[in-house]
């Protein structure tokens, strides 16, 4: 009959199906856990692309309109070495960014990392059973 369950079986072939689904359980507690933290981290890159994009398109505009008011400003004067100074500071500030860019995405923490730590402790509860 669908649904209902008789007696748990005894003996060996009843441990043996128990171990069996504690073992399921906890694959499956696992594998929720693993989704979870997929989409933890799905969302973390769609936030990060989000503000990066939006980021890179408001300082370009800031960037352009500060490097037209520099030179209008120095329009008589020094325009080429107004410029020459922006150019400078410019890539030098994209390298400072590059390298800190570089320096967070080596020191990210690993993804997946809580459903690793888990998988190992399920593996050392199971090598201490007797």
């Amino acid at each position: 009959m669908p649904g209902a369950e008789g007696p748990a079986p005894s003996g060996l072939l009843g441990s043996a199906a128990r171990m069996l689904a504690t073992l399921l359980g906890l694959l499956h507690t696992r594998l929720e856990l693993l989704v979870v933290e997929l989409e933890q981290e799905e969302e973390r890159l769609k936030e990060a692309v989000l503000l990066g994009v939006a980021a890179v398109f408001c300082l370009s505009f800031g960037l352009l309109l500060l490097t037209l008011f520099v030179v209008v400003a120095f329009w008589d004067d020094n325009r080429l070495l107004a410029l020459g100074s922006l150019t400078v500071l410019y890539f030098a500030l994209g390298a400072a960014a590059v390298l800190v860019l570089r320096a967070r995405s080596k020191s990210r923490p690993r993804p997946f990392a809580a459903t690793l730590e888990e998988i190992d402790k399920d593996r050392e509860r199971l090598r201490a059973a007797p």
